[in-house]
């Protein structure tokens, strides 16, 4: 195929139109091209963690390590003392798909207390109902089962570009960056194990039933119940799964409410929804979570998935601009090429008429 200078130049000005246009889109121009957010699965799985029940015992990040074949992860500032005995990760990482990490504040003399109190707080993939790990994958590792609504990633698809590490606003995604090809690593709520009818890893050990498992719909009933209690009443926790369906059915834990709940669940609605939902009695923001007036109900993947798109399409002109160049240079120089080569012979010719 030949392009001649005028094919060209008209090529690299639609390109440099397309340019433009993006640059000098208005702010309603980036409205439009948001999406409607997407909605939670009727039958999406997930969990419910009450950190008023947490007791720190860090069976959960035992368990998840055990299920999913990864090694206990020493922190440099304790392998004086821990010499290396047990298992001491203090956030996630490629190694660590699920932490406990804890609130602390004055003389920590009351659990479940903002002011010289301390709480716990369960850190793991949300699983969010519109993810945006999933919205900026370029090679769609990153997927949602369209009926459990478990997020999980691909390694033969992954290019691990990571992309997902910094699109993610809970910090979810890890690179793993010890073996020859890295990979991204995040918790898949033990799909393996639900899939052979077994509670995810870090529920099964929980003595408490701080971490509950179950259809999402039924997890929201059931905190919605717990947030209407109040100090002083007893009330029976389930534990495992709350349809009975997973794992080995349990009895309750039976427990005298001592912390007021907030009257918020966690993840309804934040961010666009999660299937991890939290129940606390201090601030999810103390907790590190994010939270406040500044965090959008809808996710950001529906207000930006439009834009990376339209982007790269935009993209797509300069390359082929940058390719009719690439083409056109290498054209011409073949061209000179040849005249040259031509030009040689006949004087090479004219030489032995001479002669």
């Amino acid at each position: 195929m030949s392009i001649n200078r005028r094919q060209f130049l008209r090529g690299v000005a639609v390109s440099g139109a397309t340019a433009a246009a993006a640059v000098a889109a208005p702010e309603d121009a980036a409205a439009a091209l948001q999406r409607e957010p997407k909605v939670r699965a009727p039958e999406a799985l997930g969990l419910l963690y009450d950190s008023t029940l947490c007791v720190g015992c860090k069976a959960c990040v035992a368990a998840c390590k055990s299920a999913n074949g990864k090694p206990p992860e020493i922190s440099s500032d304790h392998s004086a003392w821990n010499a290396g005995t047990w298992d001491s990760a203090k956030t996630l990482s490629a190694k660590t798909y699920n932490v406990i990490k804890v609130y602390q504040n004055g003389s920590m003399a009351a659990k479940d207390a903002e002011t010289d109190g301390f709480a716990f707080i369960k850190r793991q993939c949300l699983h969010c109902v519109d993810p945006s790990c999933i919205s900026c994958c370029p090679v769609s590792a990153m997927q949602k089962d369209p009926v459990t609504g478990i997020v999980s990633n691909d390694p033969n698809r992954c290019i691990g570009c990571r992309y997902c590490v910094y699109a993610c606003p809970f910090q979810v995604p890890k690179f793993e960056f010890e073996g020859a090809f890295g990979r991204i690593s995040k918790c898949e709520l033990c799909r393996h194990r639900l899939a052979k009818g077994e509670l995810p890893g870090c529920v099964d050990s929980c003595p408490t039933g701080a971490t509950l498992f179950g259809r999402v719909a039924d997890l929201r009933t059931e905190a919605h119940r717990r947030i209407t209690l109040k100090p002083g009443d007893t009330y029976a926790y389930p534990r495992g799964d709350i349809s009975g369906k997973y794992g080995e059915r349990r009895d309750a834990h039976e427990k005298v409410i001592t912390a007021e709940y907030r009257e918020e669940v966690y993840g309804e609605t934040v961010l666009g929804g999660t299937q991890a939902l939290y129940l606390s009695a201090v601030s999810f923001d103390k907790l590190g979570l994010p939270y406040g007036p500044d965090i959008p109900t809808s996710g950001y993947a529906s207000q930006t998935e439009g834009i990376q798109h339209f982007l790269y399409t935009g993209m797509i002109a300069p390359a082929a601009a940058l390719t009719g160049l690439i083409l056109l240079a290498r054209r011409n120089v073949d061209k000179h090429h040849s005249e040259a080569d031509e030009g040689a012979e006949d004087s090479q010719g004219g030489s032995h008429g001479n002669a």
